[in-house]
Parts: structure tokens; sequence; C-alpha cells
């Protein structure tokens, strides 16, 4: 049973709770105060605080700020609690929401496991009205669920990942010999696949770049950046999102050119600005970043505010991009 809790730890959730859903607070402030909730809300076994923390990030979703909710419903998405999935559905049944918040709600139903939610997956994935972004995102949801739920996940050898985030697909299982990246990347850029294969193929090669001095490392990412000539949006900015993960240096120019493509999609260049915020003790990355500052598009110009913060961190060599619960390390 977990411990009573106590007026401080109250008063700690509260706190970042204020930060998180203050207008007048620095978004890149928030943000730090959004990754401390976030730890609270996926500590296993939960605690007397995870609910709490899970509404105060859901409470956030009252922000103008497409760019934080998306944020918090991928928060949520990594809690593994069930608190989290009516503030999700919500989310992505909200015909008026941002797409890119719908996109995520969705894949962090599928991070979640949610069964209760393949009806109203299965619904918007076969909805030809649909956008795309939220019709691909629902198509993998639904068969990470699945695959979750199924007997192939049980059977499956899954190499154990360096990265503690709940993927919207697992990578690709091994046999009895592992598959070598050309063969992955084949897989990654194959159109005629599903997308949840070809998601499997890019967490594989993920997994085959870190630790970066791996000798695998740089031919898996110089795969991978292939994958922005994609036609999906979602599949581009996925791409960008496991390079924010891998902060391998050898995927800088192809962020680059990302964030840099003013026709490229917004949520791409948005996830591509994100990732170069984690690269941000590499020479001449802030340079870059600075100078999106006042980009046409909203979403770019708060994600390069959030990146540049992310950048100073790295540089400062913090131990976590957060603001630490007091007596905690939070692991962002």
């Amino acid at each position: 049973m977990a411990a009573p809790e106590t007026p401080a730890q109250d008063a700690q959730v509260q706190a970042l709770r204020s930060i998180l859903t203050s207008e007048r607070e620095a978004l890149a402030r928030r943000f730090r105060a959004l990754f401390s909730l976030k730890y609270l809300a996926s500590l296993q076994p939960p605690t007397e605080q995870t609910v709490p923390a899970i509404e105060a990030i859901a409470a956030a979703f009252s922000s103008p700020s497409a760019l934080l909710k998306h944020e918090l419903a991928y928060c949520l998405g990594q809690s593994r609690n069930d608190a989290a999935i009516n503030p999700l559905r919500h989310v992505l049944q909200d015909k008026h929401e941002d797409p890119m918040c719908r996109h995520e709600a969705a894949e962090a139903l599928g991070a979640l496991g949610d069964k209760g939610s393949l009806d109203l997956l299965k619904g918007l994935r076969d909805d030809v009205k649909e956008l795309d972004v939220v019709r691909e995102t629902c198509d993998i949801a639904v068969d990470r669920i699945e695959w979750e739920h199924g007997l192939q996940s049980k059977d499956e050898q899954v190499k154990k990942s360096d990265f503690t985030s709940i993927d919207p697909a697992p990578p690709l299982p091994q046999g009895q010999q592992a598959p070598s990246i050309p063969e992955l990347e084949k897989t990654l850029l194959d159109t005629a696949i599903p997308l949840f294969k070809r998601y499997r193929a890019m967490f594989a090669l993920r997994d085959l770049a870190s630790p970066p001095d791996l000798p695998s490392a740089v031919p898996a990412v110089l795969s991978l950046a292939r994958g922005f000539a994609d036609p999906s949006a979602l599949f581009r900015h996925e791409i960008a999102f496991v390079f924010g993960q891998l902060s391998h240096p050898a995927s800088i120019p192809s962020l680059v050119e990302a964030l840099s493509n003013q026709k490229e999609e917004s949520m791409v260049r948005h996830e591509a600005a994100e990732a170069l915020g984690s690269l941000g003790d590499e020479d001449g990355v802030e340079d870059v970043l600075r100078k999106f500052l006042n980009d046409p598009e909203q979403v770019v110009r708060d994600s390069v505010i959030v990146a540049l913060d992310m950048a100073e961190f790295e540089k400062n060599g913090e131990v976590e991009y957060a603001i630490v619960p007091e007596g905690k390390a939070v692991a962002a």
C-alpha cells in the first residue's frame, strides 16, 4: 500500500500544476514543469501523487499552444496509467482540436495499450473524411494495441532497447540472425508495407544507433535520414522524433534541412527543431535554431524556444530536463 500523501507532496504537484497551466509562465518553464509531472505520473508502482500528476497534465489541455498540448498527450501516453485514458479520448474526438494534438492523443492511447479505445481508433482510421495524420496514427495505434494483447508479442524475441519510452511500435523481432541495416532500410522505405511494420523497422534502426559509438550507429542514422523523403508527414515527423532520442551528430544535416524547408509540414519542422535542441552541445546547433525564432509558423517558433532551452541544459550538464522535485531525480 502506498504511503499517505503528505502536504509537501500535495504542494509539489500543485506548484508544478500552477506553472504548467499558467499562460503567464514562459513556455520553456512550463515544459520543465510538465516533465517533472511526467516523472510523478509514470512512477512504478504508482504513488499517491500519480493520479494528481495525471490530472495536472490534463488540466493544461485548455492552453492555446498546440505544441504544449501535443506534449501533454505524449506524456500521458507514457504514464502507463488508465487515469490518462479519458482526457486522451476527449482530445482525439475533438474535431476542433489541432491535428497534431489529436494525432498525439491517438498515439498515446496506443502506448497505453487501451483495448477499450479500439472501436474509437478503428472508426477514425476508416473515416475517409478524417485527416491523414489522424487516420494514419489510429491505424498504427490499433496495430500496436492488438500486437500487445495478442499472441504475437508473447512469441516474438524483441531486443531490449536502451530507451525507456513506450514507442508507437516495438522493434522488429530478432530471428536466428539479426536483420541487416540494408534489410531494415528496405522495409522502412517501402510504402506498400503497413505503417506499423515500417515503424518497427524504424525503431530497430534506432536501436542499432545506440550507443552512438557502435559500428552500426552512423549507417543506421543515415538509413533513417532517408525516411525524410517519405510522402507521409506523420512518418517524417517520427524520423525526427527518433533523431531527438538518439542525439547523434550524424543526424544534424538532415534535421537542419527539414527545419529549414518552409514547404515542410509544421509537425515535422517542430520535431526537427526539438531534436536539434537535444544536440545543443554540438557546434553551430544553437546558431541554426536562433534563425527560426521568428518563423511564420507558431508551433515552429515555440519549438525553437523550447529547443534552445534544451540546448542550454545540454551545455550546462544538468541532470535532467525538468524542474526537479525536491529530493528526487526526475527522468524526462
